[in-house]
């Protein structure tokens, strides 16, 4: 497994031990947890940017943000998001439910 550092200020490494310990476990193991959820939020949050901009169709959305369409539908509702799913957004759902 690669090794990677970054520089922490002393809150957030306060934050961080805090953490740590309210989940019973090392800081390595918190921190890729925390990363992982993270890096989930961030993804979500650029695909509702740029499916709320027209910038990518559904389809593209639900790839950014990594879940399927029907997730991502999910996701669309909970966040009242303006609905932009084309039909070739379904037709690309449908190949893809074919090749399951």
């Amino acid at each position: 497994m690669p090794t990677i550092s970054a520089r922490l200020g002393s809150e957030e490494k306060a934050e961080l031990d805090e953490v740590a310990a309210l989940l019973s476990e090392d800081r390595s193991t918190t921190i890729r947890k925390a990363l992982g959820e993270g890096l989930e939020t961030l993804r979500v949050r650029v695909a509702v940017e740029r499916y709320q901009s027209g910038d990518v169709s559904a389809a593209e959305a639900a790839q950014i943000a990594d879940c399927s369409i029907a997730e991502w539908l999910d996701v669309s509702r909970e966040r009242n998001l303006t609905t932009q799913l084309q039909l070739s957004d379904l037709e690309l759902d449908a190949d893809t439910a074919a090749e399951l």
